[in-house]
């Protein structure tokens, strides 16, 4: 029989996180939702309480804990809110876990203290205007000249490339051929203000507008040779682990949006009366709001299963494409009925779920679409 109950440890941090979402984010977040604006002041108290540290060695900074510690911090957030949650998953698992599996001791030395604390952000540079899904087809380029790398290109959608406080930017280039002539790929390490990056007005998104989401642009940008991260040529293999641990922690907050969406559902059915009684009362609700719980609870337990998996250091890449696939639906169908029961007021930006509806679609894209997901999952099946 397995047992999903948390450990004490995990079960104190999720009440934790879980609290702070509840009385720090959720009396604000809609303001600054509405006015698109970046929530430095949330993110700061993240960064008092050490979620940006969570899955970091104690050596450099963090609190010693595991990815799935982050995971359960990103589900308790977004069940308030996805631009903050989303703020800490891109910090931690596209930001700093980088730096922290491929980078040298002095590179971690360097970055990973700031990056833990949350005083500063980092991003991930992969995805381009002609490079989505197919990271492969990458343009943007990193040639060695002499000490240095020079970078030319540009990246677009990249969370956390563009605030006050983002301190660091990985990008993947093309760095050379092999010797199949095929593209190789490394990853190099441009600091913001670097002379040649130029970062564009925030993206006004359909969802997640409390995120800072921007382009990039890379005009012969040179960074000392020493800032590549990993080994030459092994950049491509560098960030599809890194999307696929990445796809944990999506879930993760897939699973956090379906679950406020039950719980938002539950308080307003009981609250709302129609033909003198909660609507509540009425079967098509409770079958609604049923169906609603099941798919957060099979979410939940699928994620859970590839952040075991993960953390045993077993191989997980199905298990996440299938956590990732499980969770992204369930969040667009459970916001989708969580409107339908709202009515009316489920279409005003004020109600939460209103929010959880403009932010639900980009989990079935970001991380690896849907139709990624399943294609992942037929090749582990050896189709």
């Amino acid at each position: 029989m397995i047992d999903n109950r948390l450990d004490e440890e995990y079960e104190e941090l999720r009440k934790t996180v879980a609290a702070f979402a509840r009385d720090e984010v959720a009396p604000v977040i809609g303001e600054y939702y509405m006015r698109e604006e970046f929530p430095y002041e949330i993110v700061a108290k993240m960064g008092e309480m050490g979620l940006f540290g969570l899955p970091f060695d104690e050596a450099y900074g963090g609190m010693g804990g595991d990815y799935f510690a982050m995971c359960l911090a990103v589900e308790e957030l977004a069940r308030i809110d996805s631009s903050v949650a989303v703020t800490l998953e891109a910090g931690v698992s596209l930001g700093a876990m980088p730096i922290y599996r491929f980078g040298t001791e002095d590179q971690k030395q360097e970055w990973l203290p700031k990056l833990c604390s949350g005083q500063m952000l980092g991003a991930f540079g992969l995805t381009e205007p002609g490079a989505g899904s197919d990271a492969g087809g990458a343009r943007t380029t990193a040639v060695r000249e002499g000490d240095d790398w020079v970078v030319n290109g540009s990246k677009a959608y990249i969370t956390n490339s563009g605030t006050d406080i983002t301190g660091v930017i990985t990008v993947a280039a093309v760095s050379g051929k092999d010797a199949k002539g095929a593209k190789e790929i490394s990853t190099v390490m441009v600091p913001s203000g670097t002379p040649g990056l130029s970062v564009s007005k925030p993206y006004s998104k359909v969802g997640w507008a409390a995120s800072d989401t921007r382009e990039l642009g890379f005009d012969n940008v040179r960074v000392p040779a020493s800032n590549l991260l990993g080994a030459l040529g092994r950049g491509y293999a560098q960030f599809l682990s890194i999307l696929t641990e990445g796809r944990v922690a999506v879930s993760a907050l897939a699973t956090g949006l379906a679950q406020g969406c039950v719980d938002e559902c539950v308080r307003y059915a009981g609250e709302r009366e129609t033909f003198g009684r909660p609507i509540g009362k009425y079967q098509a609700i409770q079958f609604k709001i049923a169906e609603m719980e099941a798919r957060t609870h099979t979410a939940r337990l699928a994620y859970y299963a590839a952040a075991a998996k993960m953390l045993r250091g077993e191989p997980f890449k199905r298990e996440a494409a299938i956590s990732k696939l499980i969770s992204s639906n369930a969040a667009m169908d459970n916001a989708r009925d969580a409107t339908q029961i709202f009515g009316g007021m489920g279409f005003i930006n004020e109600a939460p779920v209103a929010r959880f509806y403009r932010d639900a679609k980009i989990l079935e894209v970001g991380e690896g679409t849907s139709e990624v997901q399943k294609m992942l999952i037929a090749r582990e099946l050896g189709l």
